[in-house]
């Protein structure tokens, strides 16, 4: 894939898996990811093996997928980097703002929310900076790979 190809599939997904080293085996786990100004946000919740591998700083992949359900059309992109928590209040204010805004464009269903530690009951509304939402960002990243149908 060119890289007008790579990016124009960041900018049109919301939901990624990211690959982390664990000790033993790695560990895979999906997430809503928004992007502003080339750089890919996240939010993770406080419960999980995720918290842990962010403190241990290792590398991690990430990867965004498109595709049909007969698979006659696919493109798969892999970005491997850093993942860093945010802390400039005005950074982790846009982020979560956004995360909100395209889970609302995208009509994401309010179960959805249970991914974000959240109930459902009180809808996409009760993600704001004024919680502690933990946002992080990848950062580093050291290859950038596409794939797609012929």
């Amino acid at each position: 894939m060119s890289r007008e190809e790579i990016d124009q599939l960041i900018e049109e997904e919301f939901l990624c898996r990211i690959a982390f080293c664990g000790k033993n085996t790695p560990y895979i786990a999906p997430f809503q990811y928004v992007l502003i100004n080339g750089q890919l946000y996240f939010h993770f919740t406080k419960y999980g093996k995720k918290i842990g591998f962010l403190e241990e700083g290792k590398s991690v992949c990430v990867e965004i997928e498109k595709y049909t359900q007969d698979l006659k059309a696919y493109s798969f992109v892999t970005l491997t980097g850093e993942l860093k928590a945010v802390k400039r209040t005005e950074e982790r204010v846009l982020a979560i703002e956004k995360i909100v805004e395209t889970a609302r464009r995208k009509g994401l269903s309010e179960n959805f929310l249970a991914a974000h530690g959240f109930s459902r009951e009180k809808g996409w509304a009760q993600l704001t900076p004024d919680k502690p939402i933990i946002i992080v960002k990848l950062v580093n990243v050291k290859d950038r790979i596409g794939l797609k149908s012929p």
